[in-house]
């Protein structure tokens, strides 16, 4: 089971048109990884286990609020941020890398897809200036790295049922590179996909102090 009715397994309430821009996905990447390489071509046939519902993993332990703001740093192809912006279509996502074509590609889905609760940059973490209740990413760096970059960028009123913060996919693990953080807690996606793939992958949720 490597399509959408993977994603519907896991997420059974979608609409038909979230189905739909779940389903365009696959043939969408398909064409522009044959152009630009976003995603490893191993990884291609796996598109839908490996990549559009590990990024669903956060919505398995946020609901995003409408009205509410994610960055996606780093974010490649779109991932995490297309399936999550698919999943919630009344956030607002910004969707920003250092590499244009990654954003090229960004683009060019978001516009197949109609999504309308996407904008992009090509541009790094630090250069944003915006700040956002939550900042997602899959495993670009170290987080005390990760942390230096996105620190100023996220918005001091909570809203949700997680404190403000960074939302973090990582496999692994990662018990020296988060030792010094007292307030992370870990998710371990086993405990919601039933895929081998998932052993040693997480949510890291790493809160995030505003100083004033």
């Amino acid at each position: 089971m490597n399509d959408i009715a993977l994603i519907q397994k896991y997420f059974p309430e979608l609409t038909t048109e979230q189905i739909n821009q779940f389903e365009q996905l696959g043939a969408l990447y398909q064409e522009w990884n044959a152009k630009i390489n976003v995603i490893s071509r191993k990884d291609m046939d796996a598109l839908y286990e490996r990549h559009i519902l590990h990024a669903l993993g956060i919505a398995k332990i946020i609901t995003f609020k409408a009205g509410s703001k994610v960055l996606d740093v780093g974010t490649g192809g779109g991932f995490p941020g297309i399936p999550l912006a698919i999943l919630f279509p009344e956030t607002q996502f910004h969707l920003v890398d250092a590499i244009g074509k990654k954003i090229k590609v960004v683009d060019a889905v978001v516009a197949a897809t109609g999504l309308k609760n996407v904008t992009t940059a090509h541009t790094r973490a630090e250069k944003v200036n915006d700040t956002y209740d939550f900042v997602v990413s899959r495993a670009v760096t170290k987080m005390p790295d990760f942390v230096k970059w996105v620190r100023t960028k996220i918005a001091k009123k909570s809203e949700h049922s997680l404190k403000n913060g960074i939302l973090y996919l990582k496999g692994g693990d990662l018990t020296e590179e988060l030792k010094t953080y007292a307030s992370v807690r870990l998710y371990n996606l086993t405990d919601y996909f039933d895929l081998p793939f998932y052993e040693t992958k997480k949510v890291v949720h790493l809160p995030i102090k505003v100083r004033n």
